[in-house]
């Protein structure tokens, strides 16, 4: 990501805080208004407002949300859903759905099918309406590498990834939705223009738990995503890339010590 030419500053504080949470940050992000914590895609009264992801699927273009946490956790609803709790990932999880998102690609698969496998209790199969609605469904590493066209809905955890093998890493998730999300083809726009979002989840909580090593892998995994994505701009010539942070977590700071760094929280 440091080969990057452009340098800025996003400022995501919520409604109601000093400091955000992901669900008013992605708040922040995807729609541009301030709103309190927990809220998804909704002002503080409640009122929903339309995110960017909303917006390219009016245009005309396809859309994507790929995460290592499950697809309807904070992050990724902002761009999708609006409701007024994070935590209402069975909701999400409909609306996700139910929003035309064409490649959904994250752990989660809990919230998609009903009790006693999943934590729905309404009697939904997600997995079963996505399938009825033409998307194919994908569980595991193999399925993924065997996509050659959208939508797709690929659920590989039943809540949060593990970030390890035999899972996919963010890196195969990242190349195989730009893949599929631009290539020419009948499915859900005429023309491969696209926005997608995509999140190494998992480097937030490692930086809440202060656990220097994970912090360090996860960001790692996830610059090899951020690599996935320039590399096709630099291809395609017409592609915008941003990487930011939804927030900063656990106040990690890098010393000097003998002129070596040391990190420190």
């Amino acid at each position: 990501m440091e080969r990057m030419p452009v340098t800025g500053m996003v400022r995501t504080y919520s409604a109601d805080r000093l400091v955000t949470d992901s669900a008013a940050a992605a708040t922040a992000l995807a729609c541009g208004i301030k709103t309190n914590n927990g809220r998804i895609g909704t002002a503080p009264d409640g009122t929903p407002w339309i995110s960017i992801l909303e917006k390219a699927n009016a245009k005309g273009f396809r859309t994507g949300l790929v995460a290592t946490s499950s697809i309807s956790h904070a992050t990724p609803a902002g761009f999708a859903a609006h409701v007024e709790s994070r935590d209402m990932q069975v909701e999400i999880a409909a609306q996700l759905l139910e929003r035309r998102v064409g490649i959904l690609f994250g752990g989660g698969r809990k919230f998609w099918v009903p009790t006693p496998r999943g934590e729905r209790k309404d009697n939904r199969n997600l997995i079963e309406e996505a399938l009825g609605a033409g998307y194919q469904v994908v569980l595991n590493r193999e399925q993924l590498s065997r996509l050659s066209d959208g939508p797709v809905v690929g659920l590989f955890a039943d809540d949060r990834m593990t970030t390890f093998a035999p899972e996919p890493m963010l890196d195969e998730m990242t190349r195989v939705a730009i893949g599929l999300l631009s290539k020419k083809g009948d499915w859900f726009a005429p023309k491969p223009r696209f926005f997608v979002m995509i999140e190494g989840s998992q480097i937030d909580w490692a930086a809440h738990a202060n656990a220097t090593d994970n912090t360090i892998r996860q960001t790692l995994l996830f610059d090899l995503a951020v690599k996935e994505a320039l590399e096709f701009a630099e291809r395609d010539k017409t592609t915008l890339v941003i990487v930011t942070a939804d927030h900063e977590t656990g106040g990690l700071l890098i010393k000097a010590d003998k002129r070596e760094p040391v990190a420190e929280w």
